[in-house]
């Protein structure tokens, strides 16, 4: 499946990219122009930047109240893993599911229909798609699909006709940490994002989305957690707090992430670090590049390598 998500975002992250600088620059809402352009290396860059300094409070104790009611709620807004893993926000994702008749048909919905969460099932037997409405991680989806007795594979998530870049992906290819993070656009204050990881010691890990796809020397390469100018908060925007890896070494991770918005970490990388506060240069990192988004992915066979969507990983 890697393969067929990789050849589509390769063919179509440019266009997509550019579509959507024309398009949200004409927007009276739209954010400025210099976030829709693609990262660029620190050295391309200007040296110049600015921090928002906070006057000292010299109100009553009932502002100051206020204030700390105020940040604890900013905090919860940029959550972590565990605050929000059984609380997704609805989305629609897409699978392809090898399916050849009614009976099949008839399986994979009464399977789905068991999983609480699940709000709406389509399913379109001749092109083998199943459509799913609903909070769960893709992971409890896909699980529930192989326990049919059926391959499976993702082929879309998000809605292309509300965003002109709905889905992204990142996929780190080892040769020590595998795994694949997705990034879904469900409203233009909210991002689901979901990973799968391999290969990593047990324990805590720090990971964030960075400013650059820079991968000459891999995670430090990267540069600085990404954080928009407008983006006012004690923690980055891009930084998403820690991974739990087991004893087997995976890691598996779904939250929402408020003000995260898919266009504009097109290019960006997301990067994976051996200590829970990132204080190392990093052991892993991966380039965000365009996913299908619903209804743009029914293709089964990848004309890059011959492979068909059953044969990939």
């Amino acid at each position: 499946m890697v393969g067929f998500l990789r050849a589509f975002a390769a063919a179509s992250a440019v266009p997509a990219a550019a579509a959507a600088a024309y398009a949200l620059s004409s927007t009276p809402a739209a954010p400025s122009a210099s976030k829709l352009r693609f990262p660029l290396p620190a050295s391309f860059l200007s040296a110049a930047s600015s921090t928002s300094g906070r006057a000292p409070s010299a109100v009553a104790p009932m502002a100051s109240a206020s204030a700390a009611a105020a940040a604890a709620a900013a905090a919860t807004a940029d959550l972590s893993a565990t605050d929000k893993e059984s609380a997704l926000p609805e989305l629609t994702t897409e699978f392809m599911v090898d399916m050849k008749c009614e009976g099949c048909v008839t399986a994979v919905k009464n399977k789905l229909q068991t999983l609480e969460g699940v709000k709406n099932i389509e399913v379109d037997l001749s092109n083998q798609v199943v459509r799913v409405l609903g909070s769960l991680p893709v992971k409890t989806m896909l699980d529930a699909l192989h326990q049919t007795g059926r391959d499976a594979r993702l082929i879309g998530q998000g809605n292309p006709n509300d965003f002109l870049v709905s889905a992204a992906v990142a996929e780190f290819k080892g040769p020590v940490v595998f795994g694949v993070v997705r990034v879904a656009q469900v409203n233009m204050e909210l991002a689901r994002v979901e990973a799968t990881f391999s290969g990593l010691s047990p324990g805590k890990h720090g990971w964030s989305i960075n400013e650059y796809g820079d991968l000459t020397r891999g995670a430090e390469s990267t540069g600085k957690v990404y954080n928009p100018p407008d983006y006012l908060s004690d923690k980055p925007l891009g930084d998403l707090g820690t991974l739990e890896a087991g004893e087997n070494g995976e890691a598996h991770f779904s939250a929402s992430k408020e003000k995260l918005r898919v266009v504009d970490l097109i290019g960006r990388s997301i990067a994976l670090y051996a200590t829970e506060n990132r204080s190392d240069p990093g052991i892993a990192a991966a380039v965000i590049a365009r996913s299908a988004g619903v209804g743009e992915n029914y293709k089964k066979l990848c004309t890059c390598d011959g492979v068909t969507i059953w044969e990939s990983s």
